[in-house]
């Protein structure tokens, strides 16, 4: 996940602006601000527009572990990443992260999106909890295999996806991946395949064990979307080390977003617990 308009205040002694300020913003998604001493930066974090949603900050400044331990109680939720370049090997402290070559493999750049990630996946965590736990209530009831099968389409249903679909792995050589539940409309149910063929996008789940999103415009599409029946569609595989089958959700207008997706693969983990559970 490379979450979008992430705002960042960097702050680095004055000789440095421009090397940061050059490779950061070479990375369209992130809207970077710099100050060079940490007044400034407490100026900016005061002002809360735009919101910061991470502070790259160097050690060599003077003050710097004053600031981290100040924000941290001012602002929470603030991510924090120091920058200590002097150094081999560095703790982060009081901060989330640190880097010794923010530069080298865009290792500063790679750990902001981690952090944004996990903070993203926290937040969709606790908004979608609810739905999560009634999942799981429904899971705990669901009889065998297509009992709880159904209980992962009809909870991806729910949620607003148009079509959902269940298709089981039966062998990856030669690879067969059969629908054994699903649920929509009549007519997207009648148009669906029954089997899953090598270069759609089912079957590239199944193999890869990597979730996949498509639309009409991508080469490896869902046939409902070759034929226009569904504008989107996204696949995540059920279990990973041992691949049991793909969940399929699609919708009729717009893109699947980031976030739905998330949610397809919560389920999907749940789904596969269960059944590996049951299977002993």
């Amino acid at each position: 996940m490379n979450p979008k308009h992430i705002n960042i205040l960097v702050t680095i002694p004055r000789e440095d602006a421009s090397r940061y300020y050059k490779n950061l913003t070479a990375h369209k998604d992130l809207h970077v601000q710099i100050v060079t001493d940490t007044s400034s930066a407490l100026e900016a974090l005061a002002n809360r527009e735009p919101r910061i949603d991470v502070l790259v900050l160097s050690q060599t400044l003077s003050n710097a572990f004053d600031l981290v331990e100040e924000v941290r109680e001012t602002h929470p939720r603030l991510l924090i990443i120091m920058v200590d370049e002097q150094a081999d090997f560095a703790l982060p402290g009081q901060a989330d992260e640190i880097t010794t070559e923010p530069f080298t493999n865009d290792d500063l750049v790679r750990r902001i999106n981690r952090l944004m990630s996990d903070r993203q996946l926290e937040t969709l965590r606790a908004d979608t909890m609810p739905a999560v736990r009634e999942f799981a209530k429904h899971l705990r009831s669901a009889v065998g295999e297509y009992g709880k099968a159904d209980a992962a389409v009809s909870a991806l249903r729910a949620l607003g996806f148009d079509y959902v679909a269940f298709y089981r792995i039966e062998t990856l050589t030669p690879l067969t991946v059969t629908l054994k539940v699903q649920q929509g409309e009549t007519a997207l149910q009648m148009a669906a395949p029954l089997e899953a063929a090598p270069d759609d996008i089912i079957g590239a789940v199944a193999k890869s064990g990597q979730t996949r999103s498509t639309g009409a415009h991508d080469s490896i599409t869902h046939p409902l979307v070759a034929r226009g029946k569904l504008g989107s569609v996204a696949c995540v595989p059920v279990g990973m080390t041992t691949r049991y089958g793909v969940l399929v959700g699609g919708k009729m207008s717009g893109a699947i977003t980031k976030d739905q997706v998330l949610v397809m693969e919560l389920i999907s983990a749940q789904f596969a617990a269960s059944v590996y559970k049951d299977a002993g």
